[in-house]
């Protein structure tokens, strides 16, 4: 059964404690879900499958402490995050999602550039953010990493090999030229070993119908997989592919926040079928184990 933590302390001094939580029971291979007391992530684990899906710029909390000192406003912020995102992932067995906003730390940046002094032109802070203001959020970034890589970890230990579906949105009302709806980015993946993956995915995303929209797909078009959350992971672990893809806020209104409900429930039951598909094709051709797989792959779908 799932086994919900949960820790109504203040956060501070709690994190630490937490995270090695968490790591335990990856390690010890539980079901379980979780949110840190300081909120900044949730960590969902139904099955120990061999894909993890990931939406870490869904969130859009800034802790009190710093919301009198940034100059974007709740509008500004949310129109660079990437809402929704964890709504696209919500039905699937394994997932990480980030519930603080990138403002206050971006886990898509190294440690040493995480904290924004400016953001697409504008300056974020009133005023230069103190040691210990700066301290807090880096811990936050780091107890998120250290559960990645356990989560990885063990995930390569039990099935050798491990696909990470890497979810972002972008925005796209302020550029002139046409954009995809759907982009992969794959140039610091191994293209080698892993083509017929990207292939699969890209397929398999291009043929996603959403209403009216021509659902385009490019490979490394706007965005070419240069994220931190992507080269950690592939530096770290040799059997394990990140599929960093945006997706097109085709489901929003940009410019007065408003959402599409219709486009969402659209776009998370098309990324269902879309991943486990590709993660069918992962396990077949990288790691030729299928066999115990495919009852887990029919659970899902019909799930």
């Amino acid at each position: 059964a799932e086994d919900r933590i949960r820790d109504s302390s203040t956060s501070r001094g709690l994190g630490d404690v937490y995270k090695r939580q968490i790591i335990n029971r990856v390690k010890n291979y539980d079901s379980f879900e979780a949110v840190p007391p300081d909120h900044s992530f949730h960590i969902k684990i139904r099955d120990y499958v061999p894909f993890v899906c990931a939406a870490i710029h869904a969130g859009g909390n800034l802790r009190e402490n710093l919301k009198d000192k940034i100059i974007h406003s709740d509008y500004e912020r949310w129109y660079e995050e990437d809402p929704f995102t964890d709504s696209f992932i919500s039905s699937m067995p394994l997932t990480i999602v980030g519930k603080d906003s990138r403002f206050e730390y971006d886990l898509n940046r190294s440690p040493e550039n995480c904290i924004y002094k400016d953001a697409w032109g504008k300056q974020v802070w009133k005023k230069p953010l103190s040691k210990s203001l700066k301290k807090e959020s880096l811990s936050k970034h780091s107890n998120f990493y250290k559960v990645i890589d356990a989560l990885i970890q063990t995930i390569e230990e039990i099935h050798k090999g491990c696909i990470v579906f890497d979810i972002h949105s972008y925005n796209f009302v302020r550029h002139k030229n046409e954009l995809p709806v759907f982009n992969i980015g794959s140039k610091n993946i191994n293209n080698t070993k892993y083509g017929k993956v990207i292939d699969k995915w890209y397929k398999d995303l291009k043929s996603i119908q959403l209403g009216n929209f021509e659902s385009t797909t490019e490979i490394n078009g706007p965005f070419q997989g240069n994220g931190y959350f992507l080269t950690h992971i592939t530096s770290k672990f040799k059997h394990s592919l990140v599929l960093a893809t945006e997706v097109k806020k085709v489901y929003c209104n940009e410019l007065d926040g408003s959402d599409y409900p219709i486009v969402i429930n659209q776009l998370e039951h098309a990324f269902k079928k879309a991943i486990v598909d590709t993660s069918c094709f992962f396990v077949d051709s990288v790691f030729f184990c299928l066999s115990l797989f495919l009852s887990l792959c029919l659970s899902v779908c019909l799930s």
